[in-house]
């Protein structure tokens, strides 16, 4: 095939078999198509006839095949993304070993090689949640694991910056297509993902987020990593059909324990019930990742015990409460509180409160 204007990838000429791949997405092709070309291990309009597929079902990816697949190449490699395929190189082998793998990835970016992690849960997450995503991110990031998420807000975002605080490398598998970044709002995350690592879809450019999407974008992340870690989840969440979906295909799940009172630690305390393994702190999680890690958690000593004992991980407390907690003045907790957030161990929250970060209560930078 000669080359294709627009296309940015790791080769000159793009494979006819990454071509027709994307002229069957083109076409519309659906679960069905993907699990026979993923099974065909040959040519993709090959493996379809072979596979029984009537020869009339391949047209609209015929059609594409000649006058959609240069344009929407061209496209992608403006935005500064590539269309990754198994004929390309770059495509991640789990994935293509999974029940339904994609017929491509676009992506932005590079993926990683070596140990990865998906850490997923809720939109919603609470301060205990939060808090668990981002030292777990944290410490796999920094001993070497890729962290892989959706990019979705409350845990999946925590993850994904908490491993670019560490230096690390994280992945997004978004639900749109490139150039709809999704939530508007992690358009500056979106960057540094894409410096760090890569941003990844299925979807052809410009697509919007549809509901639909997501579950589909589930597979994904399950099916690129061996280790499955979910926070928080409702009873009914795309974090639980993402873990469903990494069992379904053998990787290791693992469910951090939460209150029997919270409705966001219904998720993981029923995978739980159903024989996932409990995640107790990082140490178990670089374990099985086969990686040798830092703390394990976070640390605290001196004047920051006070603090720490008056400021349970997990919770959030206002500057009266803390000042009540540990009797002292409310200047004199503002001047701490102001000390410890400038060393990132303590955030405050939109509505005044603060909480604790996963970072060990240390020192400030004066001290």
């Amino acid at each position: 095939m000669p080359p294709v204007p627009g296309y940015h990838g790791e080769v000159d000429h793009i494979p006819q078999g990454a071509a027709e791949r994307l002229a069957l997405l083109l076409g519309g092709a659906g679960r069905r198509v993907r699990r026979a070309v993923g099974a065909g291990g040959g040519e993709p309009f090959r493996s379809l006839v072979d596979g029984g597929f009537p020869p009339a079902s391949l047209a609209a990816a015929r059609d594409a095949l000649q006058g959609k697949v240069a344009a929407v190449l061209g496209r992608a490699g403006e935005l500064g993304w590539r269309w990754v395929t198994p004929e390309t190189g770059g495509y991640p082998e789990l994935l293509a070993a999974t029940a339904d793998p994609p017929l491509g990835l676009f992506v932005a970016g590079s993926v990683p090689k070596g140990p990865a992690v998906a850490i997923v849960g809720s939109r919603r997450a609470t301060a205990y949640g939060r808090q668990v995503a981002e030292l777990l991110a944290r410490e796999a990031a920094a001993a070497g694991a890729v962290v892989v998420s959706g990019m979705a807000r409350g845990v999946d975002a925590v993850a994904h910056r908490s491993a670019l605080e560490a230096g690390g490398s994280t992945v997004a598998v978004w639900g749109t297509g490139p150039g709809r970044v999704y939530p508007p709002e992690h358009r500056r995350l979106a960057g540094g993902i894409r410096a760090s690592g890569a941003l990844v879809s299925e979807y052809l450019p410009g697509t919007p987020p549809r509901r639909h999407h997501f579950p589909e974008r589930n597979r994904i992340i399950a099916g690129m990593v061996p280790v499955l870690v979910v926070v928080e989840a409702a009873a009914r969440s795309g974090a639980l059909v993402t873990a469903r979906l990494a069992l379904d295909e053998g990787r290791e799940v693992f469910a951090v324990p939460g209150s029997i009172l919270s409705e966001s630690s219904v998720g993981p305390n029923t995978l739980l019930r159903l024989g996932a393994r409990p995640l107790l702190g990082p140490r178990e999680l670089l374990d099985e990742l086969g990686l040798r890690g830092g703390s394990g958690g976070p640390v605290a000593s001196g004047r920051d015990d006070v603090l720490g004992a008056a400021l349970p991980a997990g919770e959030s407390r206002s500057v009266e409460e803390l000042a009540t907690a540990l009797g002292m003045s409310i200047p004199g907790v503002l001047n701490l509180l102001l000390e410890q957030e400038m060393a990132g161990s303590v955030e405050r929250e939109p509505d005044g409160r603060y909480r604790r970060t996963g970072r060990s209560l240390g020192p400030g930078p004066d001290r």
